[in-house]
């Protein structure tokens, strides 16, 4: 699976998700750091990349469209230390097993992932 990892996250999400057999590339990887979020939906748009962010407003299905976009995970932490991350990732690579991330938003959250999107 092709993931773009949004420079909000610990590099370490990525080496996870790499081991776990993903294409993975960060934000700051392209030089995007900094850059608007609409930005960053075009170029996983573009490159077929789902992103994976710390970022609330991705999880906006008015202006970010499920159904538009490779998939969108979206991590609701409320403690963002960098274990309490890595904790999240592991049920995030355990569910890119067998739920669909194509054209779909999932809302990551301590205890659950919730789905929207089309089926």
């Amino acid at each position: 699976m092709k993931l773009k990892i949004d420079e909000n996250l610990p590099i370490e999400v990525c080496d996870a998700l790499r081991a776990a057999g993903h294409d993975v590339l960060t934000v700051a990887d392209e030089k995007l750091a900094g850059s608007p979020d609409s930005d960053i939906a075009l170029v996983c748009r573009s490159e077929d990349r789902a992103l994976i962010t710390l970022d609330t407003d991705f999880g906006n299905i008015l202006a970010y469209p499920p159904e538009q976009f490779p998939g969108i995970i979206v991590i609701r932490a409320d403690d963002q230390s960098k274990p309490a991350i890595l904790t999240l990732f592991s049920a995030i690579v355990r569910a890119l097993r067998s739920e669909p991330i194509s054209h779909h938003l999932w809302i990551v959250e301590h205890n659950r992932i919730r789905v929207r999107g089309s089926e």
